[in-house]
């Protein structure tokens, strides 16, 4: 017994030893990932900057450098990011770098969450039309591209294509999925209020097809955002207008001779040999090593976030310019807006978002606010909270909206009050409408599950709320009175805020979609433009010129707060392979997004579930 004890308790100590090893061992491995984040980067006289798109592109920052690097270490499938600012700004600088010879572009597009949109898109694209326009060669290499890597890549001087590849341009579409009729199999119930006749967030759930409203208004959507990318394509291509239209109707998908002939493209080789040229253009032909190049992503680290001209370091720091004249911060609101006080990335949580404002309206060194939107919208209180700290914070300091590819409902909601508002044609906007949407398990739980309920109350509507029976017409009247009330808070706040007659508002809502083009000419939108012009325009209101410093909110994490969220889980993705996968991921998340839908009352400011332009 006494060699038993003794063998457990040594057991016992080896393994704990072992375990707490383990996690040292795994933190220190962690640490080093992150510091690759931080590692030297040097630029070699004569670079190309490679943007490589196999990135999703969006509005917010990392939260952390190395995060990458830690999700490939743990075998994360998920693409990597790039901020659409740190990448403007990485190309602004470097078109007056005397290191950088040209910019080569390649590689696919991806999206997570609301990234890579074609309003982002847009912004990047110019940036590369700038970079282009101070003389320097842009060099790309398609294989498969589609419409949005196509878009970026038309802005090319010399546009290549692999023999085997294909320009994937049919135009776009969205195809909304309807659950209604798995609903009704399973026996559940969905009871709606709301207000707008294009309010069409609810009919996934009580249609089993798009109703003519929202046909209408999606088309209209597709068309405008369609013209925007032809017009451009058709521009940098210097082709005649409707070349591009003609192309994608006759063929659909463009082989590489199709596309040669129509000028899509300047000519048709391998990688290799266009590796080759790179190598002789950066003084390396014939070498072993690849051409000189510097990422973007990596190169974006040399480049100061501060004022309007963005500078590379050169002596191992960054140059600055004093800014002694204040801060501008840029408030990122990107992803479904939602109650409550979270710090999930890909949402935009009310009580945490109001809070943010709030302190920098508080903050004395703080200038101008620049609240850049890429949002659905969602929760109306959530909404009403993070509009009302904008509010206050424009009564002693201006407050700038930047609107990147989504900015609607919800989104629109935390837009209005500002002192201007910059849409790109692409943006999806407006969307002024209410919704209230009611499950009833009643007919899963009786008769798919043998559950029954029964209940004792105090009060006539005291489970008004309950799922596990309809609604009935008196409860629906009091939610439905309840919405129309928020409905008209919502109009009267435009009509305010924008200067617009009340009729005109009403006429132009309705819960109804606007590209951002549409949305200036209605007055929902004050100037076209990205956020360089926004972050232009709050500078010069709050009397800063070129010089300012630039905070942007949320801020970074410190390297334990990143860990601790990566350890919950928080950037977990799921893999979902070929077609079969595809409808899987799309009827998972149009399904979680119920899980989002947390507003106190019950009341949402939303964009269509599912208004997805492919």
């Amino acid at each position: 017994m006494k060699n038993f004890f003794t063998s457990f308790f040594a057991t016992l100590t080896a393994l704990v030893v072992f375990c707490l090893g383990g996690v040292v061992v795994c933190f220190l491995f962690l640490a080093a990932l992150a510091a690759m984040g931080e590692k030297q980067v040097a630029v070699q006289k004569g670079s190309y900057l490679v943007l490589d798109l196999s990135v999703s592109i969006q509005d917010m920052p990392e939260q952390m450098e190395g995060l990458d690097e830690l999700a490939d270490a743990f075998g994360g499938g998920s693409p990597r990011l790039l901020q659409l600012r740190a990448a403007t700004r990485a190309l602004q600088a470097a078109a007056k770098d005397g290191d950088i010879a040209g910019l080569y572009i390649r590689g696919q597009l991806h999206s997570v969450g609301y990234g890579s949109g074609y309003a982002a898109l847009r912004e990047l694209r110019e940036a590369i039309q700038n970079f282009k326009a101070s003389g320097k060669p842009v060099k790309a290499y398609l294989s498969f591209a589609t419409t949005k890597d196509y878009y970026l890549a038309s802005t090319a001087s010399e546009l290549t294509i692999d023999p085997y590849g294909a320009v994937l341009m049919p135009g776009l579409a969205s195809q909304p999925m309807f659950f209604t009729g798995v609903f009704e199999k399973l026996g559940i119930g969905v009871q709606v209020t709301r207000v707008g006749k294009y309010k069409s967030a609810v009919e996934p759930f009580i249609r089993k097809d798009m109703s003519p409203e929202n046909r209408a208004q999606t088309q209209k959507l597709l068309d405008d955002v369609w013209a925007e990318l032809v017009s451009g394509i058709e521009q940098s291509r210097q082709l005649k207008p409707g070349t591009v239209q003609a192309a994608v109707d006759s063929e659909g998908i463009l082989r590489p001779e199709v596309a040669q002939k129509l000028k899509l493209v300047d000519r048709i080789a391998y990688l290799d040999t266009v590796l080759d040229e790179l190598k002789v253009a950066t003084g390396r032909k014939g070498a072993k090593q690849t051409f000189k190049q510097i990422n973007l992503k990596d190169y974006a680290k040399l480049v100061t976030g501060d004022g309007l001209v963005a500078r590379r370091r050169t002596d191992g720091k960054i140059e600055l310019g004093s800014g002694g004249h204040g801060k501008v911060a840029i408030v990122y609101a990107e992803g479904e807006i939602v109650d409550g006080n979270g710090k999930d990335r890909g949402y935009v949580w009310g009580g945490t978002m109001a809070r943010e404002i709030r302190e920098l309206r508080q903050d004395e060194s703080v200038k101008a606010i620049v609240l850049r939107v890429n949002s659905p919208g969602g929760s109306a209180t959530a909404s009403e909270a993070i509009q009302r700290e904008l509010r206050l914070t424009q009564k002693i300091k201006p407050v700038v909206v930047s609107m990147g590819t989504l900015a609607a409902s919800g989104g629109y909601w935390i837009s209005t009050y500002s002192d201007r508002i910059f849409a790109e044609p692409s943006t999806i906007t407006g969307s002024i409408g209410v919704f209230g949407m009611y499950l009833n398990l009643q007919g899963l739980a009786n008769d798919k599950l043998g559950l029954t309920f029964d209940t004792v109350k105090t009060g006539k509507f005291a489970d008004a709320m309950t799922i596990v029976r309809p609604k009935t017409e008196e409860e629906l009247a009091i939610f439905q009175h309840f919405v129309d009330w928020i409905y008209d808070q919502f109009v009267g706040k435009v009509a305010e805020s924008r200067k617009l007659d009340r009729a005109v508002v009403q006429e132009i809502a309705q819960g109804r979609v606007w590209s951002g083009a549409e949305a200036k000419k209605l007055g929902l939108v004050d100037e076209l433009g990205g956020l360089d012009a926004a972050l232009k325009f709050a500078a010069g209101k709050a009397g800063l010129g070129d010089d300012f410093r630039v905070m942007e909110v949320p801020r970074k994490k410190l390297f334990s707060e990143a860990i601790s969220e990566a350890l919950e889980g928080h950037r977990r993705e799921y893999s979902y392979g070929g077609q079969i996968g595809v409808l899987v991921k799309d009827s998972v998340d149009a399904l979680r997004t119920l899980e989002h839908l947390n507003d106190p009352q019950g009341v949402y400011a939303r964009l269509p579930f599912d208004l997805r332009l492919k």
